[in-house]
C-alpha cells in the first residue's frame, strides 16, 4: 500500500510540473496571429490597423485577406519583415501586448506605475503628436531595461536631473486622457523609439552633453538618441 501511495505520489508531482510548465508557458508567450486567426487578439489588431489608416474592412476578430493585406502594408511602411504574420516584432510595433507577464518583466508593479508613468507624459510631452507621447513613455521603460539606469520607473522617473517636468513640477499635476492611452501603449510594448535612452527638445535645452548623443529619429519637436 505505501509503494502504492509514493507511486501515485510520483505521478502527482510530474503531471503538476507538467501543467506547471504548460501554464506558464501559456502565460508569457504572445500568440502569432495569421491568416484564419480568430478571437480578440484579432479585433485588436484590426482596430489598431484601422486606426491609422491601414485598414478599411470591418473589424469583426476574423483575420482574413483585408487583414492581412493591412498587415503586410504596415509591415512594408515601418521597415519591418514582409510576412503578413503578425509575431513579435509586428505586435511590438503596433503596440499590442507581447507577453502577458510583459509589465511584471519592467519593473511594473502596479496600476500606479501606469499613472505615474502617465504624469511623466504629460509633463514632457503634453502637445506633441500621440506618437510622440508613446515614446517619452518607451524612453522610461527603455531605461528600466539598460543597466546604466535604475530598475523601477519610479527609479527611472525621479533620477535626479533626469526629467525637465519633475524639476519643474509639470509632472505632478493629473495626466491628460492620452497621456494615460500613451503610457499604457508603451507598457504594452509599443516603442516607435526602437530602443532610445534619451530624448531632448533642440529649441529648449541647455544640456549640452545631449547633443553628443547620436541621433536617430525625429518625432515631433523631440529628437530621440540611444
Amino acid at each position: 500500500m505505501k509503494r502504492f501511495l509514493a507511486f501515485m505520489l510520483i505521478i502527482f508531482c510530474i503531471f503538476s510540473a507538467i501543467a506547471a510548465l504548460y501554464i506558464h508557458d501559456k502565460g508569457v508567450k504572445a500568440q502569432t496571429l495569421y491568416w484564419g486567426s480568430r478571437g480578440d487578439d484579432v479585433y485588436e489588431l484590426q482596430r489598431k490597423l484601422k486606426q491609422w489608416g491601414y485598414y478599411t474592412g470591418p473589424v469583426d476578430g476574423y483575420f482574413g485577406a483585408k487583414t492581412h493585406k493591412a498587415v503586410v502594408y504596415f509591415q512594408r511602411k515601418n521597415g519591418l519583415r514582409v510576412d503578413g504574420l503578425v509575431g513579435r516584432e509586428t505586435r511590438r510595433a503596433l503596440g499590442m501586448a507581447v507577453a502577458t507577464n510583459y509589465a511584471a518583466s519592467r519593473g511594473i508593479s502596479n496600476r500606479d506605475d501606469l499613472y505615474l508613468l502617465a504624469q511623466l507624459i504629460t509633463g514632457e510631452a503634453r502637445g506633441e503628436p500621440y506618437l510622440g507621447q508613446v515614446a517619452v513613455g518607451a524612453v522610461v521603460l527603455n531605461r528600466v531595461e539598460h543597466p546604466s539606469f535604475p530598475k523601477t520607473i519610479a527609479g527611472v522617473i525621479f533620477q535626479p536631473g533626469a526629467f525637465t517636468a519633475v524639476s519643474d513640477g509639470q509632472m505632478f499635476r493629473p495626466p491628460t486622457s492620452t497621456a494615460i492611452r500613451a503610457a499604457a501603449d508603451a507598457l504594452n510594448g509599443w516603442d516607435p523609439t526602437w530602443g532610445a535612452l534619451y530624448y531632448y527638445n533642440p529649441a529648449r535645452t541647455t544640456n549640452r552633453w545631449i547633443w553628443s548623443r547620436p541621433v536617430h529619429l525625429v518625432i515631433g519637436k523631440h529628437r530621440f538618441a540611444r
